[in-house]
């Protein structure tokens, strides 16, 4: 007779959460995504919420805004579109790409120096003219270019180790481990390795929305206001021409907007007001319609809400449906 090991003891399942968005193909609702949501009031206060929003989450791209205000705490003199592209997931289009290659060479660096994984840009029309024309995925096409231009450009400029630029214990990750807990006002809960290889801090979403008011309401001339200004001047380069984030920061005046991989996203307005929701299967192609409905519940009927909202489902080549909000 063997024996065997006993099986592991099952993960504690939590309970569920609610339903964002649902699935709706020629008036049947064929499926569901559920995930939480935080809605700030123009003074900090939680307003309303969904779900649980004080959970831990990895806030993905969204970390970009800390992450740039970071370099610039440790001294790069970063203005213009070459900030809002250090703190960009950008589409890989062309004046992208120029000008992280021109990043890279103000400081003596070039595209082989980057960490970032070979890619495909991040636009799926970008990727099949960059396919069409024969190239193949490369380092500088990854939509994290801008963020490790600006990274590696920092430790140039002050004389650290550019090899080890994405280790936990470098002192730039150091500072945007203090960045990233100061602006959300927690402390961070785990560290672990974004899609591009750099540190990822984990904070809640409450400490998420509560971050991106910050970089609206800090004082001018700080490293998170020139960041927030940055991108709301320059949206384009932190996103791409065809992205909802630069739509809203271009239609919505003072509005400060970033997308994060896994369905994550944060939003804050001029007057403080901001939110922050995860969609807990990471489907990104439920951003759009919980981000148009949350931004409708703020008063904002700007015509870009029902661009940023329109998820067709498609059937034969038609729409025959749609991704909606819930809630």
């Amino acid at each position: 007779m063997t024996s065997s090991a006993a099986p592991a003891a099952p993960s504690v399942i939590p309970p569920a959460l609610p339903v964002l968005a649902e699935v709706v193909r020629s008036g049947f609702v064929e499926g569901h995504h559920r995930g939480s949501l935080v809605v700030l009031a123009a003074d900090g206060s939680v307003e309303w919420s969904l779900g649980d929003p004080a959970a831990p989450v990895f806030p993905r791209s969204s970390n970009k805004p800390m992450q740039a205000a970071a370099v610039l705490r440790a001294g790069l003199d970063l203005s213009g579109e070459r900030l809002a592209l250090a703190a960009a997931s950008h589409s890989g289009e062309g004046f992208h790409l120029e000008l992280v290659r021109t990043m890279l060479a103000e400081h003596g660096l070039t595209p082989a120096d980057l960490q970032t994984p070979p890619d495909l840009p991040l636009d799926p029309v970008e990727a099949e003219t960059y396919l069409a024309a024969g190239h193949v995925r490369e380092r500088i096409t990854m939509n994290c270019s801008g963020k490790h231009a600006a990274m590696l450009a920092v430790c140039a400029a002050n004389g650290w180790d550019r090899a080890s630029y994405l280790d936990p214990a470098h002192p730039l990750q150091q500072l945007v481990h203090q960045v990233v807990e100061e602006a959300a006002g927690e402390p961070v809960t785990a560290v672990g390795t974004d899609g591009c290889g750099a540190p990822l801090m984990a904070i809640s979403l409450v400490g998420l929305a509560r971050a991106f008011r910050t970089f609206v309401l800090a004082e001018p001339g700080t490293a998170e206001r020139r960041v927030g200004d940055a991108m709301r001047a320059h949206p384009e380069y932190v996103a791409g021409t065809r992205r909802p984030d630069t739509w809203l920061m271009r239609e919505v005046p003072g509005a400060l907007s970033k997308m994060g991989a896994e369905a994550v996203q944060a939003v804050a307005l001029a007057d403080g007001r901001a939110l922050a929701f995860k969609v807990d299967d990471g489907a990104t192609r439920a951003l759009g319609p919980v981000l148009a409905r949350a931004l409708r519940l703020l008063g904002i009927d700007a015509p870009v809400v029902a661009r940023i909202g329109h998820a067709p489902l498609l059937g034969g080549g038609g729409e025959v449906g749609e991704i909606r909000a819930a809630f």
